[in-house]
């Protein structure tokens, strides 16, 4: 029974556009959309060295409190993003007109994996539970302001929890060796740039939205990515340069950019090793990953094009705080990645490539099902980038799933006494993608939001297993669906045992959106849902 895992909340929502990409490019992309298989095609690296590193001071003496409306990222005149959207040049606009039910098919077969009723075993207890960063949340540095979508990310350490919810980020207790409780909050709300107070880039000037919190438990250090949004312009920008792979082209000069923050030890206090990488691409939705050779950052140039980044910051040399470089390759015709975060502390056998993982189909031409998981292996060479390699995809055949209310951005979850509809992000396998190593036994297990037979949302969950010769296959998977309400918006985690641990948005009119967790023992190889009925 899964006791302590530290499950990742539901990632950031994104709501993007592609800013550069040529017609020939964008052809074949669409034409791989067609098809309903991911365009495979060399894929270029590129090598950035850090504009800039530093170390930070302790987190206590930057901690700015927040009084009276303090500006988000959206409030930012500079930001190079409109209304409703978050990338440069978007055309969405208000939803306006009746809310319109979704389409709730499902393919043939898909019905076949479904969990129709919850499991036997008694419930786990429930350790803690206490309030996060939300509207109206006070902590030591004042009371937060907030705004939708929600942007929430957790990571759990020895003995400390971190919370970033798009600009604000707060720290909190974790009950062990050092503290008698969980939950109790002592550092926040402040805004997640305060870590960069202070550092000579543009990370200490732009307070974005989209930051993520992990915990390396490798190294027991903790990781704060934080994206730029904001179009940024430097003397070698407005002369312009020649478009290549990972440049932005010469008509539209500008970059954005990535920050990085390190610890230096296992307190999220810091201090931290900080570094900035510019980026070409528009970096949304970013997803890191902990893997013994690096920091993995998927991204997603915007969601009106079908291209995706992954890029590798030398974890190495970012926990000494040395000189670093990041090394990007540019995936057209995917879905959004996810690369596998390692859980626990048996390594991977030496040598063995990052797996990256996606969902099939294709939104944009309204391919909303598929019966696949699209696999590729990322390996990299820090002594020459030459060598760097991503290969695949390989297709892993599973049961045929449709997109939860047709994907993202659409009015799903019905809610009590409004006609308004929650987003359920049901196009894309949901952050963490989660590797575990038993023994022999490597694991890796991932979630996404369905369709169900009986009309609302289910949490459809693989297991696969990797191999000793790098092959990937499936090893169980199932769609929880005991009832005919909504669960979405998953993340899923594998402790010691084997046993696996979901946690996951539950709704549907009359319950309102709350949160629940259900988990499977690994002899039983079954899912059940220990809240039972309607209980939060």
């Amino acid at each position: 029974m899964i006791r302590s895992v530290s499950i990742v909340g539901a990632g950031a929502i994104a709501i993007a556009l592609a800013a550069f990409v040529s017609a020939d490019r964008l052809n074949a992309v669409r034409a791989a959309a067609a098809s309903r298989r991911p365009l495979i095609e060399a894929h270029d690296i590129n090598t950035r060295r850090s504009l800039v590193h530093d170390v930070s001071p302790m987190l206590s003496s930057v901690g700015r409190a927040l009084s009276g409306e303090v500006a988000d990222a959206a409030d930012d005149p500079d930001l190079d993003i409109p209304a409703y959207a978050l990338a440069p040049g978007s055309s969405a606009s208000v939803p306006t007109g009746p809310i319109v039910p979704p389409s709730m098919a499902v393919p043939t077969g898909a019905a076949a994996v479904e969990q129709t009723a919850p499991g036997t075993r008694p419930a786990p207890s429930m350790l803690a539970s206490f309030d996060g960063l939300g509207v109206g949340f006070v902590g030591p540095q004042g009371t937060a302001r907030l705004r939708n979508p929600s942007d929430n990310t957790l990571a759990v350490g020895r003995d400390y929890i971190v919370q970033i919810v798009n600009t604000r980020m707060a720290i909190f207790t974790k009950k062990g060796d050092v503290f008698d409780t969980t939950g109790k909050v002592l550092y926040g709300p402040v805004e997640t740039n305060n870590v960069f107070r202070g550092f000579a880039g543009d990370c200490a000037e732009h307070n974005n939205g989209d930051a993520v919190v992990r915990y390396d438990q490798l190294a027991d250090r903790w990781l704060i990515v934080m994206p730029i949004f904001t179009r940024l312009f430097s003397p070698a920008d407005a002369a312009g340069r020649a478009s290549s792979p990972g440049t932005a082209p010469a008509e539209r000069p500008g970059h954005y950019a990535m920050c990085y923050a390190v610890s230096m030890g296992s307190s999220p206090f810091g201090p931290y090793y900080r570094y900035e990488f510019r980026r070409a691409l528009f970096p949304d939705y970013p997803r890191p990953a902990i893997w013994p050779d690096g920091y993995y950052v998927p991204t997603s140039t915007g969601d009106n094009v079908i291209q995706k980044h992954v890029c590798v910051a030398d974890r190495d040399k970012m926990l000494r705080g040395a000189d670093a470089t990041e090394q990007c390759v540019i995936v057209d015709g995917a879905n959004f990645l996810n690369v596998a975060d390692l859980d626990g502390r048996q390594l991977p056998p030496p040598g063995t490539p990052a797996i990256v993982l996606a969902a099939g189909g294709t939104q944009l031409k309204s391919v909303m099902e598929d019966d696949g998981i699209y696999a590729w292996r990322l390996h990299v060479d820090w002594a020459d980038s030459a060598n760097t390699k991503l290969t695949g995809p390989v297709k892993i055949a599973v049961a045929p799933y449709h997109y939860l209310c047709d994907g993202q951005l659409t009015n799903c979850v019905p809610q009590p006494g409004t006609e308004r509809r929650l987003d359920a992000q049901g196009d894309k396998l949901m952050s963490r993608v989660t590797y575990r190593r038993i023994g022999d036994q490597q694991s890796i297990v991932a979630v996404h939001s369905v369709n169900t037979a009986a009309g609302a949302g289910g949490v459809r969950w693989y297991e696969f297993r990797l191999a000793p010769t790098g092959d990937l296959s499936l090893y169980q998977q199932g769609t929880f669906a005991p009832d005919s309400f909504y669960r979405w918006m998953g993340s899923a985690a594998m402790d010691a045992r084997g046993d696996i641990g979901i946690g996951y948005s539950f709704g549907g009119t009359p319950n309102f959106a709350g949160q629940r967790f259900a988990d499977q023992f690994a002899e039983l190889l079954r899912l059940r849902d220990p809240f039972g009925g309607n209980a939060e």
